[in-house]
């Protein structure tokens, strides 16, 4: 099945004062880091949802060969960058399935993603979630038929509600690994930064 990644990277790092796209990795803004992984994985599309300080990240990251939306309403939270992000899709895309991304995990192991698509394209589950010691966490895809009902979310909940509303609507894919982290704080970056140039 023919699927796109869907990148969102509208949030504001409240707490963080600072935009977290452009944080320094290894030598690199962040938000380039995980566009860099994104574009080695087995996907045939790869949208980004920008919504703060969009004008400086696109002047600061490289988003060659990506499709761009921007998400004005990102203050709302996550649930309405994942509807911009959707809608941007169904209008101008005829992928299948969509592999959700969150912009601040520079961790996401690539064969777990090899996995979820693997799944999703052999499954007929109307989303493909990782559970990582018990816990469900990202990336996540999404079939098309389910998209309508993602757009209505609101709040800074993601797609994870409603499947746990629906299980039978999922398959999941069980990990030994811990689930990727996010990049909040200083203290992750502290933590998790790379030493060296990527």
């Amino acid at each position: 099945m023919r699927t796109a990644a869907l990148v969102l990277a509208a949030g504001s790092s409240s707490r963080l004062g600072r935009p977290k796209q452009l944080i320094d990795w290894g030598g690199k803004p962040l938000l380039d880091v995980v566009l860099d992984q994104v574009r080695t994985w087995p996907v045939d599309e790869i949208w980004v949802v920008l919504g703060a300080c969009a004008d400086d990240i696109l002047e600061g990251c490289d988003f060659e060969g990506t499709s761009v939306v921007i998400n004005d309403d990102y203050q709302e939270g996550l649930a309405s960058s994942l509807r911009v992000g959707l809608d941007g899709l169904m209008r101008s895309s005829k992928v299948e399935g969509a592999l959700v991304v969150m912009g601040d995990q520079p961790t996401i192991d690539p064969e777990v993603v090899s996995e979820l698509l693997r799944r999703f394209g052999r499954s007929a589950a109307k989303a493909v979630v990782p559970k990582y010691r018990y816990t469900w966490s990202n990336p996540v895809v999404v079939a098309r038929s389910l998209w309508p009902r993602l757009m209505s979310l609101e709040g800074d909940s993601g797609a994870q509600k409603l499947l746990k509303a629906h299980p039978e609507w999922v398959e999941e894919v069980w990990l030994e690994t811990l689930p990727p982290r996010d990049i909040d704080t200083e203290e992750d970056i502290a933590d998790l930064s790379p030493r060296s140039p990527v």
